[in-house]
């Protein structure tokens, strides 16, 4: 019997990267305030990624997803190790079985790599499911935060700064004095970051990532 069993599943957990975006919240834009009843549109923007990122609940969010990824990579690599000492101990004694007993280790091989593959995609649905559970709350918070403070400060429209390639908007340039980032932070009671000297380049926000499909 070939040696077929699929470890991608143990790598994708192990090496998946940690700071991609919140996908609920890719497409822009993020909030629309009512309109003027009269005047020019006012447009502002923001970042989603980096107001999840600021929120004191990013850290105990990464903190759970790790903590669950890190269970599911362990119980990956038992699975397999489990297969590949009975597959081994197949090869080794195989040529001295009988058929009848060739056939039932054959047979529990290949449940085995069933068992495995099916544990893979409940993971990556479980992954999944938590992270939208952890996140969506705090989204919401996010989102009920943008519409006040656009209300607040007369914006018509506010764009998401995380809309990329296949988006129905993707904003390449704007004034600072339209990014909102500042006010959505105030109105969470979360101090903003200083103002960066010109030209030095801001960190990356550290955002709990949704989990990728393999």
């Amino acid at each position: 019997m070939k040696k077929n069993i699929v470890v991608a599943f143990v790598a994708a957990l192990l090496f998946g990267g940690i700071n991609a975006q919140a996908q609920a919240q890719a497409a822009a834009p993020v909030s629309a305030a009512p309109a003027a009843a009269a005047g020019p549109l006012k447009l502002g923007y923001t970042s989603m990624d980096y107001l999840l990122s600021k929120t004191p609940e990013a850290k105990d969010i990464q903190n759970q997803l790790t903590i669950q990824r890190t269970q599911l990579e362990n119980e990956a690599k038992r699975m397999e190790k489990e297969f590949q000492d009975k597959l081994a101990a197949y090869e080794k004694g195989g040529a001295q079985m009988s058929e009848v007993i060739r056939a039932d280790r054959e047979k529990e091989l290949q449940s085995l790599q069933s068992r495995f593959q099916e544990f893979q995609r409940n993971a990556d649905t479980q992954l999944q499911n938590k992270y939208q559970q952890l996140v969506n709350p705090v989204i919401q918070k996010i989102q009920k935060n943008i519409d006040a403070a656009a209300k607040e400060s007369g914006y018509t429209y506010v764009f998401n700064l995380d809309a990329g390639a296949g988006t129905a908007v993707i904003l390449l340039h704007a004034p600072e004095e339209n990014n909102i980032t500042d006010l959505v932070l105030k109105r969470m009671g979360i101090t903003p970051d200083p103002p960066k000297p010109a030209g030095a380049a801001a960190p990356a926000p550290t955002t709990p990532a949704a989990p990728k499909k393999n």
